[in-house]
């Protein structure tokens, strides 16, 4: 979040060129149209003179007016510096430059071309409420050039020419209103891409405060399952190795109490044997971190090969059944199944005293079910011994690794009547 710790979320970004440029040919165009247009119609009077009828006094008015002109002008550049926009001074400069206009286009209709410059800039010169009344005044002098010059000189020209100012005004209003219109949109767009400029400035901000909180959530989930790994060894080790040093401990003690030879050797053979299979159940708690069957074969294979072992290590005869379609399951469910299996195995050989075991594994579409079942001597499932027992982590350590996938473990036994474990987990697939 320090990356973003110095953008400030209100401030307006600097206006572009892009966006600039447009007002620039505007200002050009109001600087210099009206002086630009003044020597247009100075010209065309000149070339014209003789077919308007001008005379010398005529001349001199139609000089000393553009000259008012050229001044006006010079005084406005000056002024407009200190006072942009519409406003007192840029009514004053146009109302006097239309007076002007209008006197020029008096002594020859060409003049009104100087005129025409009301037509670019009335509304960035006269406040809003006045722009009509400006307009007027420009139509009002070039409808007197169109009728050939001011003034009419019977009533049709009069009535022609109050037509035309009517006509142009309307042509001018619509042509101020829809430049008004596109002003608008212009700021518009504007104030749009501005919004969308901070909305996207919010956008990052929120992304690098989500990125900054998912990197903590993994860190939680990593600590937590680093917690639930470290609670499931304990109780491995604890129901295991640990129950067997315990014996092991115990069976020492009584040799270093007891002066009987006879007595002392056989503790130490007990003390010897549970080390032995203390040993044996650190190297499988090893083994199941990372199963090894499981790296070569399959689910089914790897439980068909561990039902084999376990029937020639001791010697019961057991059978493995697959029943469903074969399909490709999560390492994490196949590696819990399988060692489900081999505790109840692990269990049916120290405790069933069984003649026959069968281990049946069942696809189930979204259920995959493992039984293990033997004809053994049976025991009462209310009557379960204490977890601090030597009998282990056993059928509380199954239920743990089947629950924690979401599935459940159930066990059905009587006293001669054999046992049943059933696992059952969900169906879910190999991760591609």
């Amino acid at each position: 979040m320090a990356d973003t710790e110095g953008v400030a979320p209100d401030a307006s970004p600097p206006v572009t060129e892009a966006q600039a440029a447009p007002d620039a040919p505007s200002r050009s165009l109001l600087r210099f149209s009206p002086p630009v247009l003044l020597g247009v119609g100075l010209v065309l009077a000149a070339a014209t003179s003789s077919l308007v009828g001008m005379d010398r006094a005529e001349w001199i008015a139609a000089g000393i007016l553009a000259a008012a002109a050229l001044l006006l002008q010079l005084w406005w550049d000056r002024s407009a510096r200190s006072r942009p926009g519409p406003g007192a001074a840029g009514a004053v400069y146009y109302t006097l430059r239309s007076a002007l206009a209008f006197g020029l286009a008096w002594i020859n209709p060409f003049c009104a071309f100087y005129a025409a410059a009301g037509c670019f800039d009335t509304e960035r010169l006269v406040p809003r409420r006045w722009v009509p009344l400006g307009l007027l005044a420009t139509a009002a002098t070039i409808a007197g050039a169109q009728i050939g010059g001011l003034p009419p000189d019977n009533t049709a020209k009069w009535v022609f020419y109050g037509m035309l100012v009517a006509v142009n005004l309307g042509i001018f209003l619509t042509v101020q209103q829809d430049a008004g219109k596109e002003e608008d949109r212009a700021r518009k767009r504007v104030a749009t891409i501005r919004e969308l400029e901070h909305a996207n400035l919010a956008l990052e901000r929120a992304l690098v405060e989500n990125a900054a909180l998912h990197d903590q959530l993994m860190l939680q989930a990593r600590e937590a399952g680093i917690a639930d790994e470290r609670r499931r060894l304990a109780a491995e080790i604890h129901d295991t190795v640990a129950q067997d040093l315990t014996g092991v401990i115990t069976q020492l003690q009584v040799v270093t109490d007891t002066r009987e030879q006879g007595m002392a050797r056989a503790h130490a053979e007990r003390a010897l044997q549970l080390a032995r299979h203390s040993l044996g159940e650190a190297r499988r708690a090893v083994a199941n971190l990372a199963p090894v069957a499981l790296a070569e074969d399959d689910l089914p294979e790897a439980l068909k090969k561990t039902v084999t072992r376990w029937s020639e290590h001791t010697g019961v005869h057991a059978e493995f059944t697959l029943t469903g379609s074969d399909e490709p399951l999560h390492d994490e469910v196949e590696a819990t199944l399988l060692r489900i299996a081999a505790e109840a195995l692990s269990n049916a050989a120290r405790h069933a005293k069984a003649g026959r075991v069968g281990v049946t594994l069942s696809y189930m579409g979204e259920e995959v079910v493992l039984d293990v079942r033997d004809d053994g001597q049976g025991f009462d499932p209310s009557a379960l011994p204490e977890p601090g027992t030597a009998s282990g982590f056993g059928l509380k350590g199954m239920r743990a690794r089947a629950e924690r996938l979401a599935g459940e473990l159930t066990v059905e036994s009587e006293p001669g009547l054999g046992t049943a474990v059933s696992a059952r987990v969900p169906s879910v697939p190999h991760e591609r």
